[in-house]
């Protein structure tokens, strides 16, 4: 299981996130986010060499907060043909230089998450080594989840990757209250309001390829 080291990281991840975030087509913000890291969790690499993070980040620069979801993964390298995909790199206290991505363009985490939707791996504590998050749910009903290459878009709702098998998985980039009508799957996670509420809200959900 993963190691969570409390240490430095220069930038911070909000401070890339910061960058970041106005260069997507589903940011609904001004140029200038004020960000607050509000929860998330993550998910182990069996090979134990990429971090992988979902990280909700409340941005309050607007007339009403805005959760927005991040998935990311933290490398020692850079990720070979990833370069459209890099948030930024990161000096980090204990590990050193970290490149981070977003992560649905890894391939790492796409097979953690759909490992999570289909109930093989365990949600992580976004901030606490070896301990479970259970306020994370999931649910899929449908055949085998294919691994490969995925293709990837977005638009101004999220991420979508195409799978090899034509199942489109969704990352729901402003989390939804409910999963849409029709979904196959769903993935569901809780952050800090900033009323000092616990929002919940579906992060990801899987629409199966039609059958015959």
């Amino acid at each position: 299981m993963a190691l969570i080291h409390h240490t430095t990281l220069k930038p911070t991840k909000v401070e890339l996130l910061t960058t970041w975030l106005p260069t997507r087509p589903w940011y609904t913000g001004t140029r200038t986010p004020e960000l607050t890291k509000a929860g998330g969790f993550r998910l182990d690499d069996p090979e134990g060499e990429v971090g992988i993070e979902f990280m909700v980040a409340v941005d309050s620069s607007g007339p009403e907060p805005v959760a927005y979801l991040a998935p990311l993964t933290y490398r020692a390298a850079p990720l070979p043909g990833a370069d459209h995909a890099l948030v930024g790199t990161m000096e980090h206290g204990v590990l050193g230089p970290r490149w981070a991505y977003d992560g649905t363009h890894d391939p790492v985490l796409r097979t953690e998450l759909l490992a999570l939707f289909e109930g093989r791996t365990q949600a992580m504590a976004q901030s606490i080594s070896d301990t479970p998050d259970h306020e994370v749910t999931h649910s899929y009903t449908g055949p085998v989840l294919p691994t490969g290459p995925a293709e990837v878009t977005e638009d101004q709702d999220g991420t979508e990757l195409a799978l090899p098998d034509g199942t489109v998985l969704r990352v729901h980039r402003r989390p939804l209250p409910t999963a849409p009508e029709g979904t196959a799957g769903h993935v569901s996670g809780a952050w800090n309001a900033p009323d000092g509420t616990r929002a919940r809200a579906v992060f990801a959900v899987l629409h199966t390829a039609p059958q015959g």
